[in-house]
């Protein structure tokens, strides 16, 4: 624990060295996103997400392969809005995206989508085939939709608003669905919808299940 918290505040502390510049460089035009430029932004990102954005635990998610609409919609959701709180809260996040200007989020989310995902594993059998079941047809009785009309049969997602999760960590996507019932997480009023109607076992079944998607 000393450990993790010892890593949080370094992290933190390293990312406001780039503060001093980012309201000079946010003025400028945005250029087309390079993956090389976002290579070198994202050493800020290894400690928790992998050098090459396969976190190495659970806590983190794995960036590689994921859509990088998506990471940039994530990071600006961790900044604060003008006079008022982030979409999304996350103190370690708020720390690290504050630091960044447009142009570097575009590139370091093209960097960690060029890369190459080690996919997880559906940790039981029995979680895997009650997700599986929620994946495709959803749960009709409690006007659940299909993971797959927004997450693809797959665990593909769509671009900007719905992740890629095939392959993902169950344990984070299980506590992802879980924020979004609890009301802990807020930026997307679809899933906030959708995770308030699943019970604990469901919610397990189809992390579960997505982490064993290819």
């Amino acid at each position: 624990m000393q450990k993790f918290a010892f890593l949080q505040n370094s992290l933190v502390a390293a990312s406001f060295l780039f503060a001093a510049g980012v309201q000079a460089q946010q003025a400028e035009p945005l250029q087309k996103a390079d993956a090389a430029r976002g290579q070198a932004t994202s050493a800020l990102c290894a400690g928790c997400h992998g050098a090459d954005g396969n976190a190495p635990a659970p806590t983190f998610p794995k960036l590689a392969g994921q859509h990088p609409e998506y990471i940039v919609k994530q990071l600006k959701n961790f900044k604060p809005k003008e006079g008022g709180k982030p979409e999304r809260e996350n103190s370690v996040m708020l720390g690290m995206a504050s630091t960044l200007t447009d142009q570097q989020m575009l590139d370091v989310a093209a960097y960690f989508g060029s890369q190459t995902q080690v996919p997880a594993v559906a940790a039981t059998k029995e979680g895997a085939e009650l997700g599986k079941k929620i994946w495709r047809a959803g749960i009709p009785s409690k006007n659940v939709p299909a993971c797959a009309a927004c997450h693809g049969p797959k665990g593909d997602g769509m671009p900007a608003q719905y992740p890629r999760l095939a392959g993902q960590w169950a344990e984070y996507t299980e506590a992802q669905l879980v924020g979004f019932r609890q009301g802990t997480r807020l930026n997307n009023a679809v899933m906030t919808t959708v995770a308030s109607r699943l019970s604990d076992k469901e919610i397990k079944a189809v992390a579960d299940f997505a982490a064993g998607l290819r």
